[in-house]
């Protein structure tokens, strides 16, 4: 496929909000200038239109247009798509979850666990369901409960949030309490983690996956983990005693955040980046929330 001029080909409209979710999907297509997603350059294959109908299909906003801006053919939706035998990652990002990622658990048994939610809609919630029943709603934190009710209902799923952000689902059917880690299901552990929100969560799957909500991400920008010091709603002191509490006994090969990127390293390497960033963080202070300061 030979390169199409930028005004007949793929295209960013002005509603882009700067969620870094197609930026994630179609590194070196989509970048950010100014504040905001932009088409770098045209596809110049099949396998690069893929990344970018897997950007269009995910973006919260749906501001990613193809060519003529058509619209999005459902045939060429990718979600649920694997990251690996383990994991698939939802898409359709919701704009009422300030566009987080969320995924799906596969468990033994042919079962799965959904952790955050992607937007509401039947439709999704039938193709995840394809997959093997659903047996339980993980919300990591307030920011990401706007559909967890919903999607759990239509699944027969419990749905799970820690006290601290109870107020966001006031119906949830576990609730975790306090700092300790509790086995929610064989091999899949809570890890209650204050710090964003008084209620995050982390939550830990077979030595492999850890899903971390917004609590800490991998950045393109730095190489490493971080936390967003700068979009901490309840206390980055209480983050950094997070870290220094946990760091030491976290083991996984998968970083999956709500926000910010994906990245896999070996386990050691992983609890190695997690004890240098429980470093850098104890010398973090208050600041007032920037959202154009995230380093994604």
């Amino acid at each position: 496929m030979g390169e199409v001029r930028s005004q007949d080909g793929w295209q960013v409209d002005g509603r882009c909000t700067n969620c870094d979710v197609a930026r994630q999907l179609a590194p070196g297509l989509i970048g950010e200038v100014d504040g905001r997603s932009v088409v770098l350059r045209q596809p110049q294959d099949e396998s690069e239109v893929r990344l970018l109908q897997a950007a269009a299909h995910a973006c919260p906003t749906r501001s990613i247009h193809p060519p003529g801006r058509r619209p999005l053919a459902a045939a060429d939706d990718p979600f649920p798509l694997a990251l690996d035998d383990g994991v698939l990652l939802c898409g359709h990002n919701s704009r009422q979850t300030a566009g987080a990622n969320s995924y799906l658990l596969r468990r033994p048994g042919g079962t799965t666990m959904m952790v955050d939610t992607p937007r509401w809609s039947a439709s999704l919630a039938a193709r995840y369901e394809a997959l093997g029943p659903v047996t339980d709603v993980l919300l990591t934190h307030r920011d990401h409960a706007a559909h967890g009710r919903r999607y759990a209902d239509r699944f027969g799923a419990r749905l799970w949030i820690h006290e601290g952000d109870l107020d966001a689902a006031p119906d949830a059917d576990r609730v975790l309490r306090g700092t300790d880690p509790v086995e929610i299901a064989e091999g899949v552990t809570a890890q209650p983690f204050s710090g964003h929100t008084r209620g995050s969560v982390l939550y830990l799957a077979d030595g492999r996956y850890c899903f971390s909500g917004d609590s800490f991400y991998w950045s393109r920008t730095t190489g490493d983990i971080e936390v967003a010091e700068s979009v901490t709603w309840y206390s980055i002191r209480e983050l950094a005693a997070s870290l220094a509490r946990t760091a030491d006994r976290l083991r996984f090969e998968w970083l999956l955040p709500g926000h910010g990127d994906r990245h896999r390293l070996p386990a050691h390497d992983m609890a190695l980046r997690l004890a240098g960033l429980a470093a850098r963080a104890s010398d973090l202070q208050p600041r007032p929330v920037d959202f154009t300061a995230v380093r994604w």
